[in-house]
């Protein structure tokens, strides 16, 4: 019967310690093959909080699931900023382009429940009001009317 555990690491680096240790500790599996292949597959990510879930079996075997990481952190890791703005509406910490939310919609599209590119930018640019990021200068949620009116149709499309 499989087991699984579910935590959040940054990418790439993953260690024995906490929150992976503890989790993996009572368990029949290698704790340093398991943050070894962790490590491995989240590389890409640098740093960034990412979701992985472990599944293992009695006998020691193991298989790892990498998830994206949420939204706020690709915008974060985008735009150069560690905290978002306590004020959000009113205090910007950060510009993002058109096609940079783009890019972040495209990675985080299998995870969202939007159908298209243009949805899944509306749903980006709504966590950038939330953390006071602007993009191309605008106010995100004058940027949510003009992808709503076509205005980004050429920089979303699939």
């Amino acid at each position: 019967m499989s087991e699984t555990i579910e935590v959040l690491v940054a990418g790439g680096e993953a260690t024995p310690g906490p929150p992976l240790g503890p989790e993996l500790g009572p368990t029949p599996v290698d704790v340093q093959a398991v943050v070894g292949e962790i490590n491995d597959q989240t590389a890409a990510f640098d740093g960034t909080e990412v979701p992985v879930t472990v599944e293992y079996e009695e006998d020691g075997a193991f298989s790892i699931d990498v998830g994206v990481p949420p939204t706020a952190e690709l915008i974060k890791d985008k735009a150069g900023f560690d905290t978002g703005s306590g004020v959000p509406q009113e205090e910007f910490v950060a510009d993002l382009s058109i096609e940079e939310v783009a890019q972040i919609a495209e990675q985080k599209l299998p995870d969202l429940l939007s159908y298209d590119l243009p949805a899944a930018s509306k749903e980006v640019v709504g966590t950038c009001v939330t953390l006071g990021v602007t993009i191309e200068g605008t106010d995100p949620r004058e940027v949510a009317a003009q992808i709503d009116a076509g205005e980004f149709d050429d920089e979303l499309a699939a």
